[in-house]
């Protein structure tokens, strides 16, 4: 006797529904980074090249995660999907606060002089 498992196949709706939802939190990150290079380079002495740069690649950085966790997940289960997603949102959360961190501590090193 053989227990045969009816596996239905997910509605195509919701693979692109979940990346999506995701990729709300992945621009917001991009927003933030924009918001935040405009900030500095419109400041009194704006930005050397290394500030440039720097605060460049932070706007590219989430993009960058966001399209390789969607092409490296986009077969796999929902639910790994979204896990993989998820962890590629916390790589950005982190490489954004050090971000901050270094534009905070760092003092005049991304400031042109």
């Amino acid at each position: 006797m053989s227990a045969s498992v009816s596996s239905r196949p997910r509605p195509t709706w919701m693979t692109p529904a979940v990346a999506g939802a995701f990729g709300l939190f992945y621009a917001y990150a991009v927003w933030s980074a924009i918001g935040f290079l405009i900030a500095q380079a419109t400041s009194g002495s704006g930005l050397n090249g290394a500030g440039w740069a720097v605060l460049l690649f932070a706007v590219v950085f989430p993009i960058v995660v966001f399209v390789a966790g969607v092409a490296l997940s986009r077969r796999r289960a929902l639910w790994q999907f979204a896990l993989i997603l998820l962890a590629g949102l916390g790589l950005v959360a982190v490489f954004w606060l050090n971000i901050l961190a270094y534009a905070f501590t760092s003092g005049q090193s991304l400031i042109a002089g």
